[in-house]
């Protein structure tokens, strides 16, 4: 049986109101109890109970985090901005990894339901409308990552896709290429389709004539951009594109890999690779990365500012933040 309260408090030869008080407002006990009941709590092993805790109380000081893809660096990096926010306050964060998958993400948020959460933030794959929209009855609000509430029944935190798409393929343009890839999917991900309709807005509006073509993957992994690398290979030399756009750097950082190494393709004379995101293997690359960069821990930490807002204020409007990409130049593209 596990060790209770009622037991420390026999061994401390104290009341179970004297343990709860050492255990929670230790200022109204006095030193030599608080001596006993610590030692009674070190022999015995006692590890209290924080959920039941607080749900007496009636707040938790958990928050739940659902990552879109928990191997991506960028992931990380906005669950770092939002832990070192969370920590200000005394609140934890407990974060699951989708892997693009929506049965594995109505899991997590089902079970962040049932740990009554502070709030959830999540970075959405699949609809996700009608279970926030619970979550909020119950009073844990939500605010969407890396993701634009276009309806504002929810409050968001991400940046300019498709302006981000945009800034990529004009950088490529400008550097004279005019055979563009884009490599990305699944297509659902709002994300993807975001960043390929900026690219195409950039060759359609070019002055000079290019093209604009599309390498679905089925996930924006780094053995997905090997495997489309490969098949770039594949085509004579006069077919294939002469500049790639991947949808995340872990597309570009395969690609690299297949067309450097496997391929022997000069980076950047042949063909020219930008990727997006901006993690920090993409300037630790062997052809250091052109990327679009994301402020990930400033995303972070914003929604969770916002998430915490709402927890105390539960009328709040909802906010959209909306942050501006920028391209950050290196070796794949020919920039110093």
């Amino acid at each position: 049986m596990p060790i209770s309260i009622r037991d420390v408090a026999t061994l401390a030869g104290v009341s179970v109101g004297t343990v709860s008080n050492v255990l929670n407002r230790p200022d109204t006990v006095s030193a030599s109890s608080i001596e006993r009941v610590n030692s009674a709590i070190e022999q015995l092993g006692y590890v209290r109970n924080d959920a039941a805790r607080q749900l007496r109380a009636g707040v938790s000081t958990t928050v739940g985090f659902v990552a879109l893809d928990g191997r991506n660096p960028f992931f990380a990096d906005v669950v770092g901005g939002a832990e070192r926010e969370a920590a200000a306050r005394g609140l934890a964060v407990l974060h699951g990894n989708s892997d693009e998958d929506a049965a594995r993400e109505t899991l997590y948020i089902d079970l962040f339901e049932q740990q009554m959460v502070r709030g959830l933030l999540i970075a959405p794959f699949g609809d996700v409308t009608a279970r926030l929209t619970r979550l909020r009855a119950r009073g844990i609000p939500s605010v969407l990552i890396d993701r634009f509430s276009g309806d504002a029944r929810f409050s968001s935190v991400s940046v300019d896709s498709v302006a981000g798409g945009r800034l990529a393929a004009e950088h490529l343009l400008e550097r004279g290429r005019r055979r563009i890839a884009f490599v990305g999917g699944a297509f659902d991900i709002r994300q993807v389709t975001d960043r390929l309709a900026g690219a195409r807005s950039a060759v359609e509006n070019s002055t000079r004539p290019a093209t604009l073509e599309v390498v679905p993957t089925h996930a924006l992994t780094v053995d997905e951009g090997v495997a489309a690398g490969r098949r770039l290979l594949a085509r004579d030399r006069v077919d294939r594109p002469d500049a790639v756009f991947a949808a995340n750097d872990l597309l570009a950082l395969g690609l690299l890999q297949s067309l450097v190494v496997g391929g022997r393709m000069l980076v950047p004379d042949e063909i020219a690779v930008v990727g997006f995101d901006d993690i920090p293997f993409a300037a630790a690359a062997a052809v250091p990365l052109t990327s679009v960069r994301q402020p990930s821990a400033l995303i972070g930490g914003t929604a969770m500012r916002i998430l915490l807002d709402e927890a105390d204020e539960p009328e709040r409007p909802t906010r959209q933040t909306v942050f501006a990409p920028e391209l950050v130049a290196r070796a794949s593209t020919g920039a110093s």
